[in-house]
Order: structure tokens, then C-alpha cells, then sequence
């Protein structure tokens, strides 16, 4: 249980379903009051009344990120109301997949439209609110995806690798005003995103949704709410780069080493997914 946020109040976007409610949940436990932030607002709302018990504190406000101004608002209230902002996660997140020369102008924007500018998004709006107050912490939610090449999910993979970017030299800007900046690195994590989610395109042509799913189960997915709870902790440490499940930093450290020696890897894996796509269409 992430004890040391007792009393915190923290904005987590995209926090009505996968890793965002796990992140929520987790809080609510260590005592910290929750702003649920998140376009589903009937989701996000379900989950605040069902953590809304023994005097916690809840609430669910319907964000879209990609509206910076809608952010603006967000935040403005969240912190007329609670007071002030300790903890952002600008989790909120969208995946599409297929390679690049099956996608439109449309696939590339979207996700960054929600995966980029929403994290952008989020930091013009939070940032200047713990300047004011001389603290707080913003963790970006990015991916693996973020810190190594990938196939199959082009425009995933270049809009974590921003985030990572900007969570890295934010945090070295930021240590003048007492803020903390994080990237929150997640390898495969059992969450909605693995077969798109509620706005994301994941899967590939011709290959059902069972099949896809199957494929990432061979990459051992962390339950959600065990992740949350590994995540905080590094958290709490001030970790600039969270990779979790641990194992995962293996991959990293082996593209910063050999960078060759992954791309030979990508080739393999690339292969694999065309021949399961062939299978599954004859």
C-alpha cells in the first residue's frame, strides 16, 4: 500500500479503466484523495462510488486530454476545490497497431493526439499550479515501447519515446520549483489496451481477438493491480525512469548495449506476426 500519499491529492487521467484505475485504487488505499479524470465519465464514476468508503475522497471529472482548455478547467477545479495538486499521472492513453504502411494520416494523429499532446496537455495545465505552490510530482505514463524500437505499433512506440523525452529533461528543469518528474515505463500489463481499449485500434488483419491476446500472454502481462502497487513504490522513490515488471529493464539495457542485437530481434518478431497473419487468412 502506497502509505506515503496519505492526504495527497492527485489527478490521474485516464483513470477510469486499466492501469489508471489500479493506479487509482492503489491510491485511494494509501489515503490520498483522487480526482478520477477521464472521457468515460460513467466508468469513471462507477469506480469513485465503489472507493468512496470509509472517508475517502473521490471524485470523477469528465476529461477528454486532447482539449487543452477542457484540461485547464480540470485542473482549475481540482485544485479550487481539494486545494492544491501533489501528484499528477498523465496516464490517459490510446494504442494503434499495424505497420506503417497500412496506416492513415488519421491512425498517426490520434495517438498523438491523446498518447502526446495530452501529456502536454497536462503538465501546461498542472505545472504552473505546483510552481505556485512549491511542490509536487507529474509521472508521465509511457511504455517500453517508449525506451526500445518496436514493429507492428510505429505510432505507439514515437509518442512514449516523447514522453519519455520530455519526463527526462523535464525533471532536470523542474528541481528548481521542488517538482519531481517521472516516466513510468510499463512492459505488457493485463489491461483493456492489449486488444485496443475503448478508443485505440489494436490487432492485426485477419487474426482474431483471441489470437492476438493469446500472442501477448506469451510476454507474461503483470496484473494491474500488482503493477500499481510496484509502480508507487518507485514512485515514492523518486525513480526517474520506472520500468515494471523489472525483468523488462533486461530489453532496455540490451538495446543501450547492442542496439544492433534488438533491431535482428525486431526482424524475428516482425516475422513471426506476418506469419501468423498468413496463417490466420488461408
Amino acid at each position: 500500500m502506497a502509505s506515503g500519499v496519505s492526504g495527497k491529492v492527485t489527478f490521474v487521467t485516464g483513470g477510469a479503466s486499466g492501469i489508471g484505475a489500479a493506479l487509482t485504487t492503489e491510491l485511494v488505499r494509501g489515503g490520498a484523495h483522487v480526482w478520477i479524470a477521464d472521457r468515460q465519465i460513467g466508468r469513471a464514476q462507477e469506480l469513485a462510488q465503489g472507493l468512496t468508503h470509509g472517508g475517502a475522497k473521490v471524485r470523477a471529472i469528465e476529461l477528454d486530454v486532447r482539449d487543452a482548455a477542457a484540461f485547464e478547467r480540470a485542473a482549475a477545479e481540482a485544485q479550487r476545490e481539494s486545494g492544491r495538486i501533489d501528484y499528477l499521472f498523465n496516464n490517459a492513453g490510446i494504442g494503434v497497431s499495424g505497420e506503417v504502411d497500412t496506416y492513415t494520416l488519421a491512425d498517426w494523429n490520434d495517438v498523438f493526439d491523446v498518447n502526446l499532446h495530452g501529456v502536454v496537455h497536462g503538465i501546461q495545465a498542472v505545472y504552473p499550479i505546483m510552481i505556485r505552490q512549491g511542490s509536487g510530482h507529474i509521472v508521465n505514463t509511457a511504455s517500453m515501447a517508449g525506451l526500445t524500437a518496436t514493429v507492428g505499433q510505429t505510432s505507439y512506440s514515437a509518442s512514449k519515446h516523447a514522453v519519455v523525452a520530455i519526463s527526462r529533461s523535464m525533471r532536470v528543469e523542474a528541481e528548481r520549483h521542488d517538482v519531481r518528474v517521472s516516466a513510468l515505463c510499463p512492459g505488457v500489463i493485463r489491461t483493456p489496451i492489449l486488444s485496443g481499449g475503448e478508443y485505440g485500434r489494436i490487432g492485426q488483419p485477419g487474426v482474431s481477438a483471441d489470437e492476438f491476446l493469446e500472442a501477448w500472454e506469451r510476454l507474461r502481462p503483470m496484473d494491474a493491480d500488482e503493477f500499481a502497487k510496484r509502480a508507487l513504490k518507485a514512485v515514492l522513490r523518486n525513480d526517474a525512469i520506472i520500468i515494471v515488471p523489472a525483468w523488462w529493464k533486461t530489453l532496455w539495457y540490451l538495446d543501450r548495449l547492442a542496439p544492433a542485437v534488438t533491431l535482428r530481434l525486431l526482424k524475428v518478431v516482425l516475422k513471426r506476426q506476418r506469419e501468423m497473419e498468413a496463417t490466420s487468412a488461408s
